[in-house]
C-alpha cells in the first residue's frame, strides 16, 4: 500500500537530517559513559495523535442510490386535539366556612358554659349579628361556708355596613353578673348562720357604641361608646368617650392628630364607715399630634399629648393641665432578624367603677371618689426579631412613673363601726377598697414564640417587676408573671393544647378591730401560685366538634385575693356545632 511506502521514506529522511546535524560541530569531543546498572526499559503512557490522517486510496466504493416511494391510503379519523392549559399546583381543600355556631359545656362545680352566635348578610354591604353568652358555677370551694356561686349572662347585637370608601358598625348590649363576697375568715365567725347570710352582689351593664373608618381620606377612624353601670347596692355610673383620629401625608412624612374626649361620673350610696354618699365625675379632654418619619430601616414618631382634666369629687372641683411625651422609634439592625426599638410615652388614664370590677369583682360599693391615673412617662427600650425562621423573640426593659395609681386594699372588719350593722354583706373583712398613691415600676420582659409548622405552635413569656411607692408595700402587685402555651394538631381530627401561668408573691394588709385603738394592721403575704390548664378537641366533621377543658390540673388551692381561694381541679365537657342559616 502507498501508506507503508510513505512511512519508510519519512523515517529515512529523518535519519539523514540527524546525521547531518551531528557533522556540523566537529569539536564535540569524546566522553566515557560508565553504566552503573543494567538498562531497564519502561513503557511510557500512550497518547493519541491529534491529527486525522488523509486516506488516498486509488479505488473508492461508490454509494448505491436508493429511491423511496410512499403509498398513501385515506383513513377516517375523529381525533380532535384539546387546547393546552397551564398545570396547577395541588392544594388542600379549604375548610368550609360557617357563619353561626352553638356551644354548650358542662362540668364539675355545677358549671355550665353556653354560647350562641348568629349572623346574616342583608346584602353585599350590610350584615347583622347577635351573640348570647351564659357562664355559671354553683360553687363548692373547699372550706368555704358562704355562697360562692357566680354567673354571667350577656347579649350583644351588631349591625355593620361596608362601603367602598368607608366602613362602620354599631353595637348594643347588656350584661348581668352575680358574685358573692365569700372571702371571710371563717375562724372568726363560728356562730354565724351562713344559710341566712346574703353575700350576693349583682352588676348590670348596658352599652351602645360604634366605630367608623375611612379610606383615602384625612379622617382615619373614630370610636364612640356610652356605658351605664350599676350594682345591687344602688351604685350607678355613666361613661361616654369618643376618640377620632386623623392623618395626612405630607411628602414622605405622615402627620397624625388624635382627639380624646372621655367622661365618667357616678355615685355610691354610702362610704364604708359613714352613711354618707360618694359622688365623682372626671372629664378628660386631650389632643395628641405627632409626625411619623419612615425610611428604609428606620421609623421615628415624634409627638406629644396635651390633656385637660375637669374633676369634681363630692362637690369639690379641681381642674388640671397635663403634657406628656409620645415618642417611639425602631431600627432594623439586621433586617427582621434584629430590630431595636425605644420610646417615651405618657397619658392620662381614665379609671371607672366598671373597670375596677372587671379586675376585682369583690370590691365594696363604697370606693373613695374615683380619680384618673396620671401616667407621667413610660420609658422603654427593647430588641425583637427572629432567632430562626419559625422562632421570634422580644426583650424589653421599662421604667414607668405614675401618680394616683389605684391599689386594691383589703377592707377591715367593720361590723362594730358601720351604723346599720350586719345589713351589708361586705363589712365582714371580705371586700376590698382603693387607695391612691404614686408608683414607680421597673420591669423586664422576655418572650419567645415558635411556629414550628402549621401543626405545632408554642410560646413562653415572663415579666419581673420592681416597685417603689410611698405606701408601706405595693398592695396586691405581683413581683413576677410567667406564662407558657403549646398547641398541637395531632391529626386532622384531633387537636390539643395547654397553657401554664405563674404569679409571684403579693402583699396585703388585714385590719383587725382591737376595741380600744381601732384596728391592728397585719401585713400578709399571698403566696405565689401556678395554674396548669389543658384542652383536647375532636373534630367529628366540618360542623360538629367535641371538646374537654381541664383547669387547675394540679388542684392548687391558691388565693388571688385575701381569703378568696379558687376552685380546685375543674373539667368542662362539651361540643360546638356550626351551621349556616
Amino acid at each position: 500500500m502507498k501508506i507503508t511506502y510513505k512511512i519508510a521514506i519519512i523515517a529515512a529522511v529523518a535519519g539523514l537530517q540527524q546525521a547531518h546535524a551531528q557533522k556540523r560541530d566537529e569539536n564535540l569531543g569524546t566522553e566515557v559513559v560508565n553504566v552503573v546498572k543494567p538498562y531497564t526499559p519502561t513503557v511510557s503512557d500512550a497518547f493519541k495523535v491529534k491529527e486525522t490522517p488523509v486516506i488516498e486510496d486509488e479505488t473508492n466504493t461508490k454509494k448505491e442510490e436508493i429511491k423511496y416511494n410512499i403509498f398513501s391510503y385515506p383513513v377516517a379519523s375523529t381525533f380532535s386535539p384539546a387546547k393546552g392549559k397551564a398545570a396547577t399546583v395541588d392544594q388542600e381543600a379549604r375548610e368550609k366556612y360557617y357563619s353561626n355556631y352553638l356551644t354548650l359545656g358542662l362540668g364539675n362545680y355545677g358549671t355550665v358554659n353556653g354560647e350562641a352566635f348568629v349572623s346574616h348578610n342583608i346584602d353585599d354591604t350590610q350584615y347583622v349579628g347577635a351573640l348570647l353568652r351564659h357562664q355559671s358555677s354553683q360553687g363548692g370551694i373547699k372550706n368555704v361556708k358562704a355562697d360562692d356561686n357566680f354567673s354571667t349572662n350577656a347579649i350583644d347585637l351588631t349591625y355593620g355596613n361596608r362601603q367602598k370608601e368607608y366602613t362602620w358598625s354599631t353595637d348594643l348590649g347588656y350584661q348581668r353578673q352575680v358574685y358573692n363576697w365569700y372571702g371571710l375568715d371563717y375562724t372568726a365567725y363560728n356562730d354565724m348562720d351562713f344559710n341566712a347570710f346574703d353575700s350576693k352582689q349583682t352588676y348590670n351593664t348596658f352599652y351602645i357604641g360604634g366605630k367608623i373608618s375611612a379610606r383615602n381620606s384625612f379622617f382615619h377612624e373614630a370610636q364612640a361608646q356610652y356605658k351605664h353601670f350599676s350594682d345591687g347596692f344602688s351604685s350607678s355610673e355613666n361613661r361616654f368617650f369618643i376618640t377620632p383620629d386623623f392623618d395626612v401625608k405630607i411628602g414622605k412624612e405622615k402627620v397624625k392628630f388624635g382627639v380624646v374626649a372621655d367622661y365618667v361620673g357616678g355615685d355610691f350610696n354610702r362610704s364604708f364607715f359613714v352613711n354618707n354618699g360618694i359622688s365623682y365625675s372626671n372629664f378628660n379632654i386631650g389632643v395628641q399630634p405627632s409626625i411619623l418619619f419612615q425610611r428604609k430601616d428606620t421609623s421615628v414618631q415624634f409627638g406629644a399629648g396635651v390633656f385637660y382634666n375637669i374633676s369634681s369629687q363630692n362637690g369639690v372641683s379641681d381642674n388640671k393641665f397635663f403634657i406628656y411625651p409620645q415618642i417611639k422609634a425602631s431600627h432594623k439592625l439586621v433586617g427582621d432578624l434584629m430590630v431595636v426599638y425605644a420610646g417615651a410615652e405618657g397619658g392620662l388614664k381614665q379609671n371607672s367603677y366598671a373597670d375596677f370590677v372587671g379586675v376585682n369583682p369583690f370590691v365594696s360599693p363604697t370606693l373613695t371618689p374615683i380619680t384618673p391615673t396620671n401616667q407621667q412617662f413610660d420609658l422603654y427600650v427593647g430588641l425583637k426579631g427572629k432567632l430562626a425562621n419559625p422562632v421570634s423573640y422580644n426583650l424589653r426593659a421599662g421604667y414607668l412613673s405614675e401618680d394616683d395609681h389605684a391599689f386594691f386594699l383589703h377592707n377591715s372588719n367593720g361590723i362594730g363601726f358601720v351604723p346599720d350593722g350586719n345589713s351589708n354583706a361586705y363589712v365582714y373583712g371580705n371586700s376590698f377598697g382603693l387607695v391612691y398613691d404614686n408608683l414607680k415600676t421597673m420591669s423586664f420582659f422576655g418572650e419567645l414564640k415558635a411556629d414550628f409548622s402549621n401543626t405545632v405552635k408554642a410560646g413562653i413569656n415572663g415579666t419581673y417587676y420592681g416597685y417603689t411607692t410611698d405606701q408601706q408595700e405595693p398592695w396586691n402587685m405581683p413581683s413576677m408573671k410567667v406564662g407558657a402555651n403549646l398547641d398541637i394538631d395531632i391529626t386532622e381530627k384531633w387537636h390539643a393544647g395547654t397553657n401554664v401561668f405563674f404569679v409571684g408573691d403579693r402583699k396585703d394588709v388585714i385590719l383587725t378591730e382591737n376595741g380600744a385603738d381601732g384596728f391592728d394592721r397585719n401585713i400578709v403575704t399571698l403566696k405565689s401560685y401556678f395554674d396548669v390548664n389543658a384542652h383536647v378537641n375532636y373534630k367529628y366533621n366540618d360542623r360538629l366538634t367535641g371538646f374537654i377543658k381541664l383547669n387547675n390540673i394540679a388542684n392548687q388551692s391558691y388565693q388571688k385575693w385575701v381569703n378568696y381561694p379558687v376552685q380546685g381541679f375543674q373539667f368542662l365537657l362539651g361540643a360546638t356545632y356550626k351551621f349556616n342559616l
